[in-house]
Parts: C-alpha cells; sequence; structure tokens
C-alpha cells in the first residue's frame, strides 16, 4: 500500500459519517482510552461544528489523556474565552497548566472552578 492511498483511507476512516455518527465514534474510542483516535475524529468534528462546547471539551480531554498538553490548553481556552463559568473547563485547564509545571497560571482557573462548584474552604 503506497503511503498517499494509507494517508487518504487514515483520513477518509476518521471523517467518515454525520457529525453525530463521529460523535458517537470518538466517544467509543474515548471511552476505550484510544484519546489519539478519539482526537483524530473529534479534531475534525470541532472544525465542522465550532460553537459547540461538548466536542471541543471532549478534544481538550482526549488531548490531555494522550500528553498532547498544548493542544489541550488551547482548546480549554477557547471554551473559558466563551464561557467563563464553564466548570469543567475551568477546572481542566487548571489541571493542564499544572501538569506543565505552570502552577502559578493554574491557580486561579482552579479556584474559580472550586467556586463555581460551591467548595468554599470552611472560614
Amino acid at each position: 500500500m503506497d503511503i498517499t492511498y494509507e494517508a487518504t483511507y487514515d483520513t477518509a476512516y476518521y471523517d467518515h459519517g454525520t457529525p453525530a455518527e463521529r460523535w458517537e465514534r470518538a466517544q467509543l474510542f474515548f471511552g476505550a482510552r484510544d484519546y489519539a483516535a478519539a482526537a483524530r475524529v473529534l479534531a475534525g468534528l470541532v472544525e465542522e461544528v465550532p460553537e459547540q462546547t461538548g466536542p471541543r471539551l471532549l478534544l481538550a480531554r482526549a488531548y490531555y489523556h494522550s500528553a498532547q498538553l498544548r493542544r489541550a490548553e488551547a482548546e480549554l481556552r477557547v471554551i473559558v474565552e466563551r464561557d467563563p463559568v464553564e466548570h469543567y473547563a475551568r477546572l481542566m485547564l487548571g489541571r493542564t497548566l499544572e501538569r506543565q509545571g505552570r502552577h502559578e497560571e493554574a491557580g486561579p482557573h482552579l479556584r474559580i472552578a472550586s467556586a463555581l462548584a460551591g467548595d468554599f474552604p470552611e472560614a
């Protein structure tokens, strides 16, 4: 099999089907812990429906779990910019920054996530 055919087949597999079918396929990959494959499906889906938070958040999680931390950070920042009170995106952004050793930057996001979840420190 030549490389051109293989690349075309590979791309066609990840991009094949309706958005709903690709969303389902991505969730199956994610559930099977094949985060890189989930990310490949989700990247195309996010490009197609950039306004939807669900696919972008799952893409960020797939990037996080496959140690593509800069990509995870970029997706999470888009979500937080659009919806500053998106609790889980804030939490994931904080954890992503922590995992990169950027603890000072992570702190505010983690505190906001805790406040949004109602986790207030006892006085």
